[in-house]
């Protein structure tokens, strides 16, 4: 049996016995097309495998420097295979046993601060302000500008943004429903600035002629052609490149969700406020946002721990 036929045999059980949606079937096919390939560039295939292929595979990762999240879901696609594989005796080895996880120095995630934030909107303001440039690229970065707002407004995943229609934002409203995995729906606000720069945008889009009634974030050119992600991870980091933002290629329009926990968080929300407003459906997951603001952390311990006396203070003599 080849690789090939293995991975399709792997990806129909997990259609047909967990139900595993399309879009996942997918990612998980690329990913063990790419433990295949390596495989082959070895001179052997999925069934042929042996442990020092899988040790040498997570090291080939490694060097790619790929994130530790990327690492970690191709080594649990392999195994999966490996595994079903196994169960189903089409193997009799599985090369992914006892082989330990690699460890890797921790690398701490990209925070944007509210300062760079201001500068990223303010860019793309000021870029959308130009009418020097004609009204085509004037109205790209009008629609630059507004789902910038929108996603640091309301936190939304860029998937859920590009995906929102026309009828959104409602005239006079300060929230929209966004429907976010497994289609639940939920209320998300949205402030002034970022209402204000949806009008801009619909206003250019509509004095160039493409406004859709189908879609918030469209092509220019075509209004029934929604903003994909790819265009929108493009624009953010063409942005972030502008506006002088470190690390420009780690900036991403998930990093503008992360800032909107990261901030409201800051600024004293509380975590299952977070929570509902992020869409997340364990709170496990918005705890990550808790990691990363070490400043509000330390700012507690530093204020609010009972031993922690205020500068000038003695400590109580004990009669």
């Amino acid at each position: 049996m080849t690789s090939e036929a293995s991975i399709a045999l792997w990806l129909e059980a997990l259609a047909a016995e967990r139900g595993t949606a399309t879009s996942s079937l997918g990612v998980y096919r690329t990913s063990a097309r790419c433990w295949a390939d390596f495989l082959a560039s070895r001179g052997t295939t999925i069934e042929g495998a042996s442990r020092a292929d899988f040790t040498e595979y997570l090291a080939h990762l490694d060097a790619r420097h790929l994130s530790e999240a990327t690492i970690a879901h191709r080594r649990t696609v392999v195994r999966s295979l490996h595994r079903f594989l196994m169960a189903e005796e089409h193997v009799g080895y599985d090369p992914t046993s006892l082989v330990a996880p690699m460890k890797r120095p921790e690398r701490l995630p990209l925070v944007l601060t509210i300062a760079e934030v201001d500068r990223l909107l303010e860019t793309a303001h000021a870029l959308a302000r130009d009418d020097t440039v004609g009204l085509y690229r004037q109205a790209g970065y009008a629609r630059r500008a507004a789902l910038f707002e929108v996603l640091y407004a309301s936190g939304t995943r860029v998937s859920e943004a590009v995906n929102l229609p026309a009828a959104a934002i409602a005239p006079g409203a300060r929230a929209m429903i966004v429907k976010g995995k497994g289609g639940k729906e939920r209320l998300v606000m949205l402030h002034r600035r970022a209402i204000e720069a949806v009008e801009v945008w619909r206003d250019l889009a509509a004095a160039y002629g493409s406004v859709s009634d189908t879609w918030l974030f469209h092509s220019v050119r075509n209004g029934a052609a929604p903003l994909t992600r790819q265009s929108a991870l493009a624009e953010i980091k063409e942005a972030a490149v502008a506006a002088g933002i470190r690390n420009p290629d780690r900036v991403s329009p998930h990093k503008l969700r992360h800032a909107f926990a990261s901030h409201l968080l800051s600024n004293g929300a509380d975590l299952r406020s977070i929570q509902e407003l992020l869409g997340h459906a364990d709170l496990g997951t918005t705890e990550i946002y808790l990691h990363t603001d070490t400043r509000r952390t330390h700012g507690m311990v530093r204020d609010l721990h009972p031993l922690n006396e205020p500068a000038g203070t003695s400590p109580p003599v004990e009669a």
